[in-house]
């Protein structure tokens, strides 16, 4: 999932607005919640260190996970620093917390599936024919008690 988390600075009024958005469909993008921050709190806990600024980060209504506590920390460093900056964005996409992964490639050795598939795939007629030989009509007697009958 794609996210974006927006920083906008208020020096006026002396708040930080974050704003979590996400992708709902490929290329579009959904707003999903706005946090408000103290801006001289959570600059000095951003200028402090990662751990400072996650535990101020973090609230009942927005816990963003490690790694993007990570990222934020990383991508907003220069944001903090400089009173002219007065917005940033992050971009975040989940994948990217996934440990990367070997691409499949079929070998020489394996067997091919459709080669499976001829050698057990053959069933000659008579064999069929053989097995469709019995007749599979239930039948009931008057002393049979069984459920089936009730």
């Amino acid at each position: 999932m794609k996210q974006k988390i927006r920083f906008e600075k208020n020096v006026k009024d002396g708040t930080l607005t974050i704003l979590e958005s996400s992708e709902v469909d490929p290329g579009v993008m959904m707003p999903l919640h706005e946090e408000k921050y103290d801006l001289a709190q959570i600059t000095a806990a951003a200028l402090e260190g990662l751990e400072t600024f996650t535990r101020m980060l973090r609230r009942r209504t927005f816990f963003p996970t490690r790694d993007l506590c990570v990222k934020l920390h990383e991508e907003t460093r220069e944001f903090f620093k400089d009173d002219a900056i007065d917005k940033a964005v992050v971009e975040f996409h989940d994948s990217e917390t996934l440990p990367d992964e070997e691409e499949f490639q079929l070998e020489d050795e394996d067997v091919e599936l459709d080669a499976l598939l001829d050698e057990d795939g053959d069933s000659k007629e008579d064999e069929i024919k053989e097995i469709d030989d019995e007749d599979d009509t239930p039948r009931f007697t008057p002393e049979d008690t069984s459920e089936h009958e009730n």
